[in-house]
């Protein structure tokens, strides 16, 4: 009791941090606080769950964490941060790609009507099924697969948001995103990587937001050339 006490206090702290950073960086945001949705569903997920046991004592700082598989679960401000700007709504479909052990899919989970989650490695996509059924994410379905291609069988969706980043934006993303959706994605070379936001207007036409500088795993292209 007193371990899951202190995982509470602990993500307190981290909301707290959040929030300040949210403040620190409205300008580039364009907002001063985060929407009260994702605060709620950042409070309610826990991160323990979702890193390796060796890492729970860090779980709430923000900083990302090694997951194994040479990838990282991304720093809860990020998440906070990807998750606010892509306003998921409760009737949403949704396309997740780079699952890693599903944290940001769990709260997605408790945002969107239904989550579609895309994970290249398959012993990282076994793991996260397993903590998102324990923790009673039964809207998520999830595959193994190449993120570049998206899910071109559910396609299309509302909302589309990527873990790790690609050079360019793929197409495959772009084509699959339904009028009026949007896409949050980091993206560039990996010196030089920005958060972007690509809302997608009803005659198919795209407009590009960068947000700030941010540092990704490279998004894995598996098809060949």
């Amino acid at each position: 009791m007193a371990q899951e006490d202190d995982y509470v206090q602990a993500r307190e702290r981290m909301l707290a941090e959040i929030t300040a950073l949210v403040i620190f960086n409205c300008g580039r945001l364009g907002k001063a606080a985060l929407s009260r949705r994702v605060l709620n569903a950042l409070a309610e997920v826990p991160r323990h769950a979702f890193v390796p046991l060796d890492m729970r004592p860090y779980a709430y700082a923000d900083s990302p964490l090694p997951i194994g598989c040479g990838k990282t679960i991304s720093q809860p401000f990020i998440v906070a941060v990807m998750t606010d700007l892509l306003d998921p709504q409760p009737d949403d479909k949704l396309l997740d790609i780079g699952t890693g052990l599903g944290y940001q899919t769990a709260i997605l989970s408790r945002l969107a009507g239904h989550v579609y989650s895309v994970e290249l490695i398959e012993a990282l996509a076994l793991s996260a099924r397993q903590r998102l059924r324990q923790l009673g994410c039964n809207n998520v379905t999830l595959r193994v697969a190449n993120g570049h291609q998206g899910w071109p069988e559910q396609a299309p969706f509302d909302k589309i948001i990527v873990s790790a980043a690609p050079e360019e934006v793929p197409q495959a993303l772009l084509d699959q995103l339904a009028p009026g959706g949007r896409l949050v994605l980091p993206a560039g070379p990996a010196d030089h990587q920005q958060l972007l936001v690509i809302d997608k207007a009803a005659d198919g036409s795209v407009h590009r937001r960068d947000i700030f500088a941010v540092r990704f795993s490279v998004l894995e292209d598996t098809a060949p050339r």
